[in-house]
């Protein structure tokens, strides 16, 4: 590996592998299943942009890498093992780097996991959605609580101490108590995540779901029952000793993902293989989506590229940052656009302070709240407070996120 300079700037690397076994009734990801050539191809094509775009990114130290799809369990192993090697040899990866990798049940074995272990992925990521086999079946997934629990099972014991788990709610025919019986299955395990993500199914568009729920031969639980499961997630795993640090993210103290943390705090990143995003120094721009033609030119797939604007640097500093509980820092805004965030948004942050969606906090995971001065009719922070929203804006976020948008 090379040596890292603790002076250079940090970046996030993305890999995106766009195979599973069978898609999701509910997935629009840009994933499907790929035969066993394909995938062969498409992993030396990702090695080849990989290893060819090393030297733009020489000034930077690797903090994090994720490895996403798709299902990336899905290709053979080996193909993992050479894309670490590449990271390690040809960029600046720290050793105290988060390495992630998405896995789902019953496309890993014990022999695997010990692979990806060994070449240096230290977090897993697995997508159980329900502990309930029938509720599974509905949304197309292709595995059972039981290989979940091999899963996890098999994980612990590769050595992996670092794990996430993906659990849905408001799944077709769901309850609350079923929902809740999924919760605590996943709490109950031996060694139980130290991670969870909690999200709220919602039918996109050109989905098998979506047109099974448009025909009205699909039945979604209520706005009133997922808005029970909503609640019901936050006080167990609250009981459970998670903190919640994002809309929908949950850990064990130490254990927020630091590679996700770095998208909603607008920290470099680039992606690799189709359709993977990337943002760096203020420019966005992404890969194009075309298989054929990421397998031919896998280093000229570049489609899309924006020069974000200051008005768009801030829109997004204030809608992705407060997507985490700890909120944005004005003191950091002000450093970074060279105007306060009250100049900007003093209308806004007034508003919705009034209205008990946003609130002062006096330093990170606090629950110290303090109202800040006022000051010609504008709430002004005092030093070291930061913006976030309240309980209540958590639950209206979208709401008060899209009022940040100049």
């Amino acid at each position: 590996m090379k040596k890292t300079n603790g002076t250079k700037k940090e970046l996030e690397l993305y890999f995106h592998i766009p195979f599973c076994v069978r898609k999701c009734f509910y997935c629009d990801f840009l994933s499907a299943p790929g035969d066993e050539d394909t995938k062969d191809r498409y992993m030396e094509a990702l090695l080849t942009e990989t290893v060819g775009s090393a030297l733009q990114y020489e000034e930077y130290r690797i903090a994090s890498v994720f490895i996403g799809g798709g299902t990336p369990s899905v290709v053979p192993a080996a193909h993992i093992v050479r894309l670490m090697a590449a990271v390690r040899d040809y960029y600046h990866l720290t050793e105290e780097a988060e390495v992630t990798m998405e896995v789902n049940p019953g496309t890993v074995s014990g022999e695997t996991l010990k692979m990806f272990r060994e070449a240096g992925i230290n977090r897993l990521s697995i997508g159980l959605q329900s502990a309930d086999d029938r509720e599974l079946a509905v949304i197309g997934r292709i595995h059972t609580w039981q290989q979940f629990k091999e899963s996890f099972r098999a994980a612990r014991k590769a050595g992996f101490a670092n794990i996430n788990v993906d659990i849905m709610s408001a799944l077709p025919g769901q309850t609350l108590s079923g929902y809740q019986d999924t919760l605590e299955k996943v709490l109950s395990l031996e060694e139980p995540p130290e991670h969870i993500s909690a999200y709220s199914l919602i039918p996109e568009e050109g989905t098998p779901l979506y047109d099974r729920y448009e025909k009205g031969i699909l039945e979604l639980p209520d706005e009133d029952a997922d808005r029970e499961m909503y609640q019901e997630t936050k006080r167990v795993l609250d009981r459970a000793g998670y903190e919640r640090y994002e809309i929908s993210n949950y850990a064990k103290k130490g254990y927020a993902c630091r590679h996700n943390c770095g998208y909603w705090q607008r920290k470099n990143y680039v992606g690799f293989g189709i359709g993977a995003a990337s943002l760096r120094e203020n420019v966005r721009f992404r890969n194009g989506t075309d298989l054929d033609g990421y397998l031919q030119d896998p280093l000229g797939c570049r489609e899309e590229v924006q020069v974000l604007s200051r008005q768009e640097q801030m829109e997004e500093f204030m809608f992705l940052g407060l997507r985490m509980t700890e909120g944005v820092s004005p003191a950091e805004f002000g450093h970074l656009f060279g105007h306060s965030m009250e100049d900007v948004y003093g209308k806004v942050i007034r508003n919705n302070v009034e209205d008990g969606l946003l609130q002062y906090l006096e330093e990170p995971n606090s629950d110290a709240v303090k109202p800040g001065s006022q000051e010609g009719g504008v709430v002004k922070p005092t030093d070291g407070m930061r913006l976030a929203l309240t309980d209540r804006g958590l639950d209206l976020s979208n709401y008060v996120m899209a009022q940040f948008l100049l």
